[in-house]
């Protein structure tokens, strides 16, 4: 069996590196469909080697000078958000690796869902946005639902040993990004540089901001629950410096599994793409004999007040999350751009979730409502910081 791969967002991190696992794994995994905002001329250059039959541009500006550059391709371009939705439904894509980061990507996602896919989850939107209605999609449609991201991969990869009802704890690690160990006050003044030296990972700007105030671990606590099916209360989250072990999962028995390897994010995306199978990879192996210790360590919950609001938002469910994640993004592009400080990133998120009327079991257009209600209270409440 060839299995025909769309990745929604190929030309970021997450798309770059899926591509370099396929060209590991060989002829049995094809591109079939690939997409970018802006990044034209990478995403031409992913065309002319992959050849796949669908190319999407989701910033339609963008979509004639791709088209252009194309020339003797037999590519067929789709413009607009809705292109991505439309590589989402080809009935000959059976897997798709959604990768695009923001709001954006919900859509084509949950049509994904609809249309019974193998879905590799690698942004952390579907499922902190619309976990419920991502999960009643897949579920009713038979869709498969991968974690690419190592922390949750580690999870899915560590509860093969047991079942669901035998998981007494999840404990997602973090690296503590670039002020790990440090108190409110020295946090209070630092820049943009300083926030974005992440001293593990290499990511995005605002993947890395939302690591430096631990957001990223508060999305992963509400992505926890929907993706394992477990109460909130049994999600913790431990501080883990030298970012080896991805996560833990601890049974009723007292056994604990952990997975570990290299910060490395090709693993997890390969196992997404193989499972239940295994194949020889290309991330580097890890060599315990070189690793001297291993440290863990609690969260700052002071510092890091971003967690607490992700086991409240967890628990509230519902609108909240968008308004959680919609505030987040907006606050990170103020805050990249200068116009608020650091400290003031938390502050916003926290005032949108206190003035919001949280509603219940509400459909993607509500929850799209609430993430742009979130999106235009941040603007407007930075200009008067």
């Amino acid at each position: 069996m060839v299995r025909q791969i769309a990745i929604l967002g190929s030309t970021g991190s997450i798309g770059r590196n899926t591509l370099r696992v396929i060209d590991g794994l060989g002829p049995r995994y094809q591109i079939a469909a690939i997409s970018a905002h802006t990044n034209v001329p990478l995403l031409v250059e992913q065309a002319r080697r992959y050849k796949p039959r669908f190319a999407a541009v989701t910033n339609a500006a963008c979509a004639g000078q791709f088209r252009a550059s194309c020339n003797g391709l037999n590519v067929e371009v789709l413009a607009g958000p809705e292109g991505l939705v439309q590589i989402a439904e080809l009935d000959h894509v059976d897997t798709v690796v959604a990768a695009v980061v923001g709001a954006a990507g919900l859509p084509a996602v949950l049509a994904a869902a609809r249309k019974g896919k193998r879905l590799a989850v690698a942004n952390k939107e579907p499922l902190v946005i619309a976990g419920q209605l991502l999960k009643e999609e897949a579920q009713e449609n038979g869709a498969t639902i991968l974690p690419v991201d190592s922390e949750h991969s580690a999870v899915f990869q560590a509860m093969q040993s047991g079942r669901r009802e035998e998981v007494s704890r999840i404990i997602l690690t973090a690296s503590g990004g670039p002020f790990r160990g440090a108190t409110i006050d020295e946090i209070r003044d630092v820049t943009v540089e300083q926030a974005l030296a992440h001293p593990v990972w290499a990511m995005g700007p605002k993947i890395t901001i939302d690591s430096a105030t631990m957001m990223n671990k508060a999305f992963e606590i509400i992505e926890a629950h929907w993706l394992f099916d477990i109460p909130v209360e049994k999600i913790e989250v431990l501080i883990h410096p030298e970012s080896i072990v991805h996560s833990l999962v601890e049974f009723v028995d007292g056994s604990m599994i952990a997975q570990l390897g290299e910060p490395d994010m090709c693993t997890p995306i390969q196992y997404a793409l193989t499972h239940p199978a295994r194949a020889a990879g290309i991330a580097r192996r890890l060599q315990l004999e070189e690793l001297g210790q291993l440290t863990f360590e609690r969260p700052n919950l002071e510092t890091f007040r971003a967690l607490s609001l992700g086991y409240e938002v967890a628990r509230t469910g519902g609108t909240a999350a968008a308004v959680f994640n919609a505030a987040n993004e907006a606050a990170v592009a103020e805050f990249l751009a200068g116009r608020i400080s650091f400290l003031h990133i938390v502050e916003l998120i926290e005032h949108c979730l206190n003035n919001h009327d949280v509603r219940v079991n509400v459909s993607l257009d509500e929850l799209l409502e609430a993430d742009a209600w979130a999106r235009r209270e941040v603007t407007e409440l930075a200009y008067r910081v």
